[in-house]
């Protein structure tokens, strides 16, 4: 009877750890389409709309990504007594309200504010998200935050054109209520099907769906533990660096295209294709690196963002610069993909949430002033010289990798030494 319940716990844990992954994608389509495209495609409707200047507009994503600082750490901290559930549902109905307000925008503050109410409602959903599915699979950390990650990413890639399209057929305020009204419908139902195991019934939380379990919350670092090691700082540098980078591409592809000539629709490729390998590199770089290792992927492509930043200045033609924008959202990609299953080799899954708070205040108040905020400053300061800015950024790449390749990780998964 022991030995059929324990299967019957097993195959309950299966269950619910595909959906668990299913419900986290699904919860964070829209919100992440939002993040990584709306600022990009919006930016030029809204100047129009409001008549305001472009470098106004370059603090959007300062707004955004400050709103991640200050959230995740709560977050992470949240997830264990509120449970991944009830603060995914709160992330949504956030991103809904926020969407219905900007409907009817009026000045550049509501920018501002639906820009910091979208960077918090994803914190609510992105954070207990990838904690929810590294829980139910400890042996496949980098491929399910793989796949959370890739939907964060490429959403926009996949929503940008049908926005675009959107705006055209149907203009600017019903565009912004369909997506408040849907955000809200999909993000609700995927929510109950997010939980950790530990807050599901009839779950043995040390009942796994492999033999080996690689990775325990047994000797997990506490926060406090965390900050007084090399990695820690190592790793929050990389994400105040490369975040910078990275996310200075979301507001300024778009632009940069028409600079070079091409309409609100043709440059919008570009930041597809930007978004395109955002996306995809989540999954493949998170696959990978449970390989080759984080630090070898990582160190890759942030290498591979800096040529694209320092050969961007001189394409001309439309596929080459989406190619190099391409480049870019890989590096950033990966980023997201491989930081949080680092994370927890380094310091344990107990307090995953918390220390991955902590370690996103550098993207949040830094890489949101030194990325889009001074790029936008630059630009304006240059007459639109995005050659200076484009080398500004790539150097951020390349410390990066440097970086990156100095934090020792553990041969096994955390062993208490990292």
């Amino acid at each position: 009877m022991d030995k059929g319940i324990m299967q019957s716990s097993i195959e309950l844990r299966r269950k619910r750890g595909i959906l668990a992954v299913i419900g986290g994608t699904f919860a964070i389509f829209l919100p992440g389409s939002l993040v990584f495209g709306f600022p990009g495609l919006m930016g030029p409707v809204w100047r129009e709309m409001l008549s305001i200047e472009s470098g106004a507009l370059s603090y959007i994503m300062f707004f955004m990504l400050a709103s991640l600082g200050i959230f995740m750490f709560f977050v992470g901290k949240w997830t264990a007594s509120v449970g991944a559930k009830k603060l995914i549902i709160i992330g949504t109905v956030l991103t809904s309200l926020a969407t219905f307000m900007i409907a009817f925008v009026s000045n550049f503050l509501m920018i501002y504010l639906w820009a910091f109410s979208v960077g918090a409602a994803s914190c609510f959903i992105y954070s207990p998200g990838i904690n929810c599915v590294q829980r139910w699979h400890p042996n496949r950390r980098g491929l399910v935050s793989g796949i959370v990650n890739l939907t964060f990413g490429i959403s926009a890639a996949i929503m940008v054109p049908i926005y675009r399209i959107m705006l055209e057929l149907v203009g600017y305020q019903a565009l912004c209520l369909g997506i408040s009204v849907i955000t809200l419908v999909v993000g609700l139902i995927a929510a109950q099907y997010t939980e950790i195991p530990e807050k599901v019934k009839g779950i043995a939380v040390n009942t796994t769906n492999s033999p080996k379990v690689p990775q325990s919350t047994h000797g997990s670092m506490t926060p406090k533990e965390a900050m007084k090691t090399r990695n820690f700082w190592l790793l929050w540098a990389v994400w105040a660096l490369m975040g910078a980078s990275g996310v200075s591409m979301v507001t300024m592809s778009v632009n940069f295209g028409m600079s070079k000539g091409f309409n609100l629709a043709t440059a919008a490729t570009i930041l597809t294709a930007y978004n395109l390998t955002n996306g995809i590199s989540r999954i493949l770089s998170g696959a990978i690196s449970d390989i080759i290792g984080r630090k070898i992927t990582l160190g890759i492509t942030f290498v591979g963002a800096a040529i694209a930043y320092i050969l961007l200045p001189f394409a001309d033609s439309l596929l080459t610069i989406s190619i190099l924008a391409a480049f870019v959202g890989f590096g950033y990609g990966t980023l997201f993909a491989v930081s949080a299953p680092m994370i927890s080799d380094c310091f344990g899954l107990k307090h995953f949430g918390v220390i991955l708070g902590l370690v996103f205040t550098a993207y949040g108040f830094i890489a949101s002033i030194i990325g889009p905020a001074v790029s936008g400053y630059l630009l304006e300061l240059t007459n639109g010289n995005y050659q200076i800015v484009f080398y500004y950024l790539s150097a951020f790449a390349i410390i990066s990798a440097a970086l990156i390749m100095m934090v020792v990780t553990p041969k096994k998964a955390y062993s208490g030494e990292c």
